[in-house]
């Protein structure tokens, strides 16, 4: 609840705005019963004769009202109406007819009971124990035969009243209804101004996350932090901008009405109150664990499809559609008997709370009609005391419904937080010494470094030592899990050093921007990677400042021309989602000449060229060789093929170099090397009889 009330905190001036159209808007629906109840009383049942006054009266009338009065209520009388010449009174423009009414009221009441003129003290001790409902009634019956005597047209006057109240009931009902789609309007560009601003700063956040920062969270619960929880949050917020802003100002208001009714009636909507407050607690009692597991389930399920969407091939090819589809019904199942559960506390919230409405309504209306036949109450105050009631309980039944909905809207943004939240071990120092770069030369160098994961008990490096010129070529190699893409990987920092550092032209690359670190590089990761677009999108993915020079040059070095040329549109040709329209070796290709088009002083290549045949293996590597002349290249390999002319070679095992040196150097002193070359090579290449 609070962290949803911090974003709509920075729409101070939007949330102020909403908050003073639902006033108007509560103004105008808080006014509509009580003109309801007075054309209900005043205009049908009265005749449109609003007060127990006369606007004129005969002489003698005014003579028969002046006898029910004491000496204080005559003057009163006196200065509000004044003899015309025709000897009827005639009641003054600027008279008070409400101060009026409490004055001559029960005088008119009198007048209508033939008699009454008798005995007088009898008659005021009789008429004093009515009910002031009562009174009014008698006293408007007297005014209308007072009008008929004098020959005024009781229709018109209805008539007139009629159009004056319905009137002003179209302006109020036109002023809510502005209102509330002014309302509406606003919260709906509010909350979606949140949603934008909370996956915007979401996607930053990720996106300067290492990869320890990465590995805490799934890419499907990221998705779904970024989707479905920010859905969550700007549902809610608009719900919080038009319900829980607007419930309270009508509850109060209905509240407010109801006592100025008078109907002795206000028992009933404590009543209600404390039933819907019951049945509230039991709902959120039973719903709330629930929506907890809820987000994690979605998770789960986004997880699996994920999994099983980008591994369809390899399922296909083991016959496990079976099992996998199992195991998606397995989460699917799990997550909708969650959603059952909370949709059946949901449908049974409604039928309880039209339960209770339709229960105080028949509570009004039993106890409502007593007073109507005591005379009492008015048919019209009853009527405006039932829709007050029932705004009351809409104003719960409002709360009522955010209030279920708010704690899952509470998970997703205690998600969206943790996120936000988490610290990024890689980060940009506050001085950073970009400009000693400002003319680099490339000379990569490792510095005793040592590295271990987040949470693991051992190095994965353990003291690296070496230096990679410009124009020469450092190949990596060991067996699987030695530690060679983890050695890579820490130069673009996507993961930071734990002892010793790297070093760019002397500069600990910690010191230097991440922008600039990068842009130093030409990266290709071990597994291609292509956004949808096309071709030249794609290679022009470095910068703005890459060439169609660059670009056709960069794919003549990655052997990419051959097939880019075979395409009607070559460079525009469409390149599907993940590269799923070209083949591996294709897209290897495209994120080698990505990786050097944009002239990188040095080059990484974790195993790429493992999806190329050797003959495109081999012409590759002596392009890259020719063309990439002042660059340092550094290539991770698996392969003994792909790095045979390399000028040094380290071999890994274990995470630790188990030796440096050419191909030839290699075989004669180091044990791991070779070991990797006799697994991979002839006798023939051994000798050095053939190389490539």
């Amino acid at each position: 609840m609070f962290k949803i009330l911090k974003y709509l905190g920075k729409s101070k001036g939007a949330v102020a705005a909403i908050l003073a159209l639902l006033v108007l808007q509560a103004y105008c629906d808080l006014a509509l019963p009580q003109y309801t109840a007075d054309i209900v009383d005043v205009g049908i049942g009265q005749g449109g004769i609003e007060y127990g006054v006369p606007e004129r009266m005969r002489g003698e009338t005014f003579e028969n009202v002046r006898m029910f009065m004491t000496a204080d209520e005559e003057e009163v009388l006196l200065a509000a109406y004044a003899a015309d010449g025709d000897g009827i009174y005639v009641l003054g423009k600027d008279a008070d007819r409400e101060a009026l009414a409490a004055v001559m009221e029960l005088p008119m009441a009198m007048l209508a009971v033939p008699g009454t003129s008798g005995d007088m003290d009898s008659v005021m001790e009789s008429y004093g124990e009515m009910s002031r409902s009562m009174v009014s009634q008698m006293a408007v019956q007297s005014v209308k035969a007072e009008y008929e005597a004098l020959g005024t047209d009781i229709a018109a006057v209805q008539t007139r009243y009629l159009l004056h109240k319905g009137g002003r009931m179209l302006c109020l009902s036109v002023l809510m209804m502005a209102a509330s789609i002014l309302a509406g309007l606003l919260a709906a560009r509010t909350s979606a101004k949140i949603g934008h601003d909370l996956r915007g700063s979401l996607f930053h956040k990720v996106v300067s996350f290492s990869d320890a920062e990465m590995d805490r969270f799934s890419t499907a619960s990221l998705i779904t932090r970024s989707t479905n929880d920010i859905q969550q949050i700007q549902m809610v917020s608009v719900m919080l901008l038009r319900m829980v802003l607007y419930a309270p100002i009508v509850g109060v208001g209905g509240v407010l009405k109801v006592v100025n009714t008078r109907t002795g009636m206000g028992w009933i909507i404590a009543v209600a109150v404390i039933a819907i407050m019951v049945l509230v607690g039991l709902l959120m009692a039973a719903a709330m664990p629930k929506f907890k597991v809820m987000q994690s389930l979605v998770d789960r399920l986004n997880l699996v499809s994920r999994e099983i969407l980008t591994g369809i091939m390899v399922i296909r090819a083991f016959s496990r559609e079976k099992f996998e589809e199992e195991r998606f019904d397995g989460a699917n199942k799990e997550l909708m008997g969650t959603q059952l559960f909370t949709n059946r506390v949901m449908t049974v919230m409604m039928p309880a709370m039209m339960l209770i409405m339709n229960g105080i309504t028949v509570m009004i209306v039993w106890f409502g009609a007593k007073g109507v036949d005591l005379g009492n109450l008015q048919v019209g105050d009853m009527l405006a005391f039932i829709t007050y009631t029932m705004q009351i309980v809409m104003a719960f039944l409002m709360i009522t419904m955010i209030s279920i909905m708010l704690p899952r809207a509470g998970v997703a943004a205690e998600r969206i937080e943790e996120v936000l939240a988490t610290g990024v071990t890689v980060y940009d120092r506050e001085q950073v010494k970009d400009w000693e770069l400002e003319h680099a030369k490339g000379v990569l160098r490792f510095e005793h470094v040592s590295f271990k994961y987040p949470g693991a008990d051992e190095n994965a490096l353990e003291d690296i030592d070496f230096t990679a010129n410009p124009g020469e070529t450092t190949a990596v190699i060991g067996s699987t899990g030695c530690g060679k893409s983890t050695l890579i990987r820490l130069v673009p920092r996507y993961y930071d050093v734990t002892q010793g550092r790297i070093t760019i032209d002397g500069v600990d690359i910690r010191d230097l921007s991440q922008h600039k670190l990068r842009g130093m590089l030409g990266y290709v990761p071990q597994k291609g990677v292509l956004f949808s677009g096309d071709i030249e999108s794609n290679l022009k993915f470095g910068g703005d400042s890459i060439t169609d020079g660059d670009m056709e040059e960069a794919a003549r070095i990655a052997q990419a021309m051959e097939f880019i040329d075979s395409k009607p549109k070559r460079f525009q040709s469409e390149i599907a989602q993940g590269g799923t329209n070209v083949s591996g070796g294709q897209k290897q290709r495209l994120s080698i000449a990505r990786a050097i088009a944009g002239h990188p002083k040095i080059c990484l290549f974790d195993d790429s060229f493992s999806a190329l045949d050797y003959k495109t293996d081999v012409v590759l590597r002596k392009a890259l060789h020719d063309k990439l002349s002042d660059a340092t290249v550094v290539i991770v390999a698996q392969r003994i093929s792909t790095i045979l002319h390399a000028d040094r070679i380290i071999v890994l095992d274990d995470g630790k170099v188990a030796g440096i040196g050419t191909h030839k150097e290699l075989l004669e002193h180091c044990s791991a090397y070779r070991e990797i070359a006799r697994s991979q090579l002839s006798e023939a290449e051994l000798k050095g009889d053939r190389v490539s």
